[in-house]
């Protein structure tokens, strides 16, 4: 699952965790001479998730405890000791070390590991070469260690532009998916090691039969099939018949990693930083891509969900403010679908869907944003029993202010230990996020507070 570039109009999606609540995305489970990491995000390996949160030119990890995040943080730069690189400006571009995160247990060795990306690092006098470090999970949590990834410098190829892990050929061993900022993704399998070797590593360009251009602008990992490898979606701006379009791009996991289909998501408006996130909405056994389309209709914003099928993608639907359900209005320049999640909220067994709106205007106040609950079902998502929240909903703390722009952010994940999916949301450069608990009938409003966490972690 990929991060968004940055929190003013953008975020991000999927990374490696277990198969729960019909959310199709990627757990290591094959026993050999090491154990892996029972989470692809427990840093110290103490039982628990960690919650590393994008920066500028920085991540920070917040260790997970058994009632949620914990108190105890570290925030990595360039600077910190055994983190290799340069930080800050580097020929003429900002620091984006940090900007996109991957967790899995890459070297197997019971702690999990994060991947960091930096596709402006100039490497080898080669500016904007791009670098992808590797950020070795111990004990005490992420530290010292750290190793990066392998890749012929060039100049302006972006590399670490985006990631995603995931057992991509089906071994039991975590892979790591890497983009570039041209036209190439590189997969390179397990098993990883602290010295800086790697698996076999592998290099997918859409031909010419697929599409002419197909610039990546995200990565999305999860399981579409029904084998036991995890497939990839690599989110990007065409170009076909002298048109600007957005794709998604199938690679379909297996022994061999196989291209497939095309999906055109939108055919005159990228979305230039779009997200997306993998689930089983329809509980078929196949997992469904949602992803954004902000663009559409003037800015309003959509989602379009692509259904999975026995080879992957198969037909496409949108979801939209108009869409049969969904409590507000498409209005221009909304931005329906600035960020996504999935995860089960209601006990019904069906993932649903997060949806922001981040430039939705809530009484008077322009841009003030909230955030849909969409439900899935034997259809789908639809808007059939759907949840809308804004700082004026009622047991929500505050009032709508102009230019918040919440639900920027939003993640579903069980943030406070019951076993149940909380949403945590937040808005524009805001250092506290919302935590909306789960109830027995879905996200509830009676006891909401402010966290000191973005929203910005993998999920």
């Amino acid at each position: 699952m990929f991060t968004r570039r940055n929190l003013r109009l953008t975020l991000a999606t999927a990374t490696a965790v277990s198969l729960t609540g019909g959310l199709l995305t990627f757990s290591v489970g094959v026993a050999d001479a090491a154990t892996p990491a029972k989470y692809a995000d427990d840093f110290n390996g103490d039982g628990y998730r960690d919650y590393a949160v994008t920066g500028d030119g920085a991540f920070t990890v917040t260790y997970g405890t058994a009632t949620g995040p914990g108190t105890e943080s570290a925030t990595f730069t360039q600077r910190s000791p055994g983190v290799p690189g340069t930080a800050g400006d580097a020929g003429g571009f900002v620091d984006t070390f940090g900007e996109d995160l991957a967790a899995a247990d890459l070297n197997r060795d019971g702690y999990a590991d994060l991947a960091v990306a930096d596709r402006s690092e100039k490497v080898s006098g080669k500016v904007a070469s791009g670098a992808v470090t590797i950020m070795w999970g111990a004990k005490t949590g992420l530290g010292s260690k750290a190793t990066r990834l392998p890749v012929k410098a060039k100049s302006h190829q972006g590399f670490g532009n985006e990631l995603e892990t995931g057992d991509f050929n089906g071994d039991g061993k975590a892979d790591l998916a890497v983009a570039d900022g041209i036209d190439t993704v590189r997969i390179y399998r397990g098993g990883f090691s602290q010295s800086g070797t790697t698996g076999q590593v592998t290099k997918h360009t859409p031909s010419p039969n697929v599409t002419d251009v197909l610039e990546p602008t995200g990565l999305v990992a999860g399981k579409v099939t029904k084998d036991k490898a995890t497939d990839l979606y690599v989110l990007g701006q065409g170009y076909r018949n002298d048109k600007m379009t957005q794709d998604a791009w199938f690679l379909r996991g297996g022994s061999t990693v196989k291209s497939g289909k095309l999906t055109k998501i939108n055919n005159s408006s990228p979305d230039y930083d779009p997200t997306g996130v993998i689930a089983d909405f329809d509980k078929n056994g196949y997992g469904d891509l949602a992803v954004s389309d902000t663009p559409y209709n003037k800015g309003a914003g959509s989602v379009v969900v692509v259904r999975g099928g026995a080879s992957g993608p198969t037909t496409t639907y949108r979801l939209t403010q108009a869409t049969s359900g969904v409590a507000t209005a498409a209005t221009k320049h909304d931005s329906f679908g600035a960020d996504l999640s999935a995860g089960e909220t209601n006990g019904d067994g069906y993932p649903d869907l997060a949806v922001g709106v981040p430039e939705e205007k809530v009484g008077s106040a322009e841009t003030a944003g909230g955030v849909h609950i969409l439900r899935g079902g034997p259809r789908g998502v639809t808007g059939t029993g759907s949840q809308w929240f804004t700082r004026a909903t009622a047991g929500v703390p505050g009032s709508p202010k102009e230019m918040e722009m919440f639900g920027l952010a939003v993640r579903l994940r069980d943030l406070d230990g019951d076993g149940d999916r909380d949403l945590l949301a937040a808005g524009d450069n805001d250092e506290l996020s919302l935590l909306f608990p789960a109830g027995a009938s879905g996200i509830t409003t009676g006891s909401v507070t402010e966290l000191g966490l973005r929203p910005s972690f993998p999920q």
